[in-house]
Parts: structure tokens; C-alpha cells; sequence
């Protein structure tokens, strides 16, 4: 039985002064129109951080130049080797951990940090900074113990965001402000150019790390939970595995996670009303109005459903049963 959630307070990791930030993969258009969409509403604590951003961002200007001059029409003409594969469910429900139990069978490929923080040029760069500059990430995240590096398999809404696309993750850069670009949680009420843009990102980014590895991909994102349909319809026959978790031990750990997060990725001075819970439960309708409607969409040997519980007690009778569910080769290959 469910425990009723804790008010106490859980640890957070230390996050030093010195490593990048999110926002340290932005372009320089990008980095300054998400200034001017929060009115520039920095608090005198976040000025640093912002000149670091403002510094950075011509390279990133630049190497988005290079690699597109470079290897735009290469990439332009990748095709995905196979449909990828989709990991959903809401934050602090495990994806994390299930993505990294996925990606050690080394038939699939993961996008990694580096690759997520800086996509504009991350075919340029990657082997210099995730080689000399590791320092410049954290060992840990700052909500839970879970490591990080360079190299460590992540998110693709974050390479979505740093491409300049409209994403939800841009609140924690302006928590103070109204969060931004909701309606990307599920999709609704997008006009069909917000649309066609969104989907033209999510293909060259696709594109771009298949371009370098040539591997069937597996991806993770909270934010794509409420977006399956448009995601199946993007990539026929691509597979999607939705983890869901106890909702008490979910709620209780998002409210962990972003003042965390936030704490350590914003330009303001963060202050915690009844706006955050406001916001947490707004995110989950959102994902999973869009979840519960979109999934009727994608036939039952495309789309397994588990429960973290589960993976967590039993993760290679799990992983076999999703591998069997969805087809996705023998198991035994990848068998720890």
C-alpha cells in the first residue's frame, strides 16, 4: 500500500560552480530570444551565468555552420537504419534507469549529453570536449544519485531545445515567469507550420546521430509521453515502452526534482508557491490526455507497458519481456 508523501526534505547533490549549464549549448539567436521571451528578467545572482551563455554561444553559432557546410547534405540524405524506440512515462517514473538498462545491448544507439547539449555541432567537437573536458560536468544530478557525464545516455527533448524548438524544459532557465510552450506536452492546439517545425527538428536530429553511428536508436524523454501518436506517425512501426510508477512516489519525487533542477539552471532567484504543484499536476494532464487518446492509435505489438516496481525487482525478466513484446531480437545477445 501507498505511503502518504513525505514533507521532509531530500538531499541535493552539489553542483559546481564551474559546470556547464543547459543553456551553454544554445546558438546565439536562440540564447538571446529566450532571454527576450522572459523580458530579460535576470536576477543580479544569474548575471555569471548569463555572460558564460552569452560568451559561448557564437561557437555554437559558428560550429552549427561548420557541421551543416561540412555534412548537411550527408545527413540530409541518412536514412534510420531501423524504426527507433521510444521510452515514456512521466519524470521521476524510472525512464532513466530503464534507458540505461536498454542501451547496453550494443545493437542500439543512445544520443548522449554532449550530443543533446550541443546539436548543432556535436559531430565537430565531441571527441575534443568529452575528451579534455570532462570536468565540466558534474559527477552526479542534482535530485538523485544518478551519475552523469559526457557520455552518459540522455534526454532529446534537451537537443530539441538547444535547436531553438519550443520546449517546456525552457522554464527552468525563468522559473519566476509563466512556464512556456505547454501545449508541446501533448501536441494540442499546435498550428500546422509549429507543427511541420517540430517534427523537421526531431528528424535532423535523428538523422544527424544515425549519420554518425548507423545504429537502431533508443530514446528517452518524459516529454514525449504525451506525443506518442504524432511520434508513430512521424516513424512507421516504431516501438514505444511506457513505464508508469506508484503515483504517490511520483508526485513526491517531482516535487523534489524541480527545485533542483531549477536551482541550479536558472538566471533567477526561485521562489516555490502553490504555482509549483499547479504546475505539476497541469504537466501530467497534459502528457497523459495526450497519452491515454494517442496510444489507442499504435497497435498493441508496437506499444509494452510496465511498471518501474517491476523492473526494479525483476530487470532482466522485465527487459526480456519487453524485447519479446516488441520484437526487438533476441534477447539472449543482450542478455546481462
Amino acid at each position: 500500500m501507498s505511503q502518504p508523501v513525505s514533507s521532509k526534505k531530500k538531499k541535493r547533490n552539489s553542483y559546481p560552480m564551474w559546470c556547464v549549464r543547459f543553456w551553454h549549448g544554445m546558438k546565439t539567436g536562440d540564447w538571446f530570444k529566450l532571454l527576450a521571451e522572459n523580458r530579460f528578467r535576470v536576477h543580479p545572482c544569474g548575471t555569471g551565468l548569463m555572460g558564460t551563455v552569452t560568451c559561448v554561444s557564437p561557437v555554437n553559432s559558428i560550429g552549427s555552420r561548420v557541421q551543416t557546410w561540412r555534412y548537411g547534405k550527408r545527413i540530409a540524405a541518412t536514412e534510420l537504419r531501423e524504426p527507433p524506440v521510444f521510452i515514456v512515462g512521466h519524470w521521476r517514473s524510472g525512464t532513466t534507469f530503464l534507458h540505461e538498462l536498454m542501451v547496453n545491448d550494443d545493437r542500439f544507439d543512445s544520443p548522449n549529453t554532449y550530443q543533446c547539449f550541443v546539436p548543432h555541432h556535436f559531430l565537430l567537437s565531441e571527441w575534443l570536449v568529452t575528451r579534455y573536458l570532462g570536468f565540466l560536468m558534474p559527477k552526479q544530478r542534482p535530485m538523485d544519485n544518478m551519475a552523469v557525464g559526457f557520455l552518459r545516455p540522455q534526454e532529446d527533448e534537451f537537443a530539441l531545445m538547444n535547436m531553438g524548438l519550443p520546449s517546456p524544459y525552457k522554464r527552468m532557465a525563468f522559473p519566476n515567469n509563466p512556464p512556456p510552450d505547454l501545449k508541446y506536452l501533448n501536441m494540442e492546439g499546435l498550428s500546422q507550420q509549429e507543427l511541420e517545425a517540430w517534427k523537421a527538428g526531431m528528424h535532423l536530429f535523428l538523422k544527424t546521430l544515425t549519420f554518425k553511428n548507423g545504429k537502431r536508436l533508443i530514446l528517452k524523454s518524459p516529454t514525449h509521453t504525451g506525443r506518442v501518436g504524432v511520434l508513430a506517425e512521424m516513424f512507421p512501426n516504431s516501438k514505444f515502452i511506457h513505464i508508469a510508477r506508484d503515483p504517490f512516489d511520483v508526485y513526491a519525487s517531482t516535487h523534489h526534482l524541480w527545485p533542483a533542477l531549477e536551482g541550479v539552471q536558472c538566471f533567477q532567484s526561485p521562489r516555490y508557491d502553490e504555482r509549483l504543484d499547479e504546475f505539476i499536476f497541469d504537466c501530467q494532464d497534459r502528457m497523459y490526455r495526450g497519452y491515454f487518446s494517442q496510444r489507442e492509435t499504435i497497435p498493441s505489438n508496437r506499444l509494452c507497458e510496465v511498471r518501474y516496481e517491476d523492473v526494479v525487482r525483476d530487470p532482466v525478466g522485465q527487459l526480456q519481456q519487453i524485447y519479446s513484446h516488441l520484437d526487438l531480437g533476441d534477447f539472449e545477445y543482450a542478455r546481462p
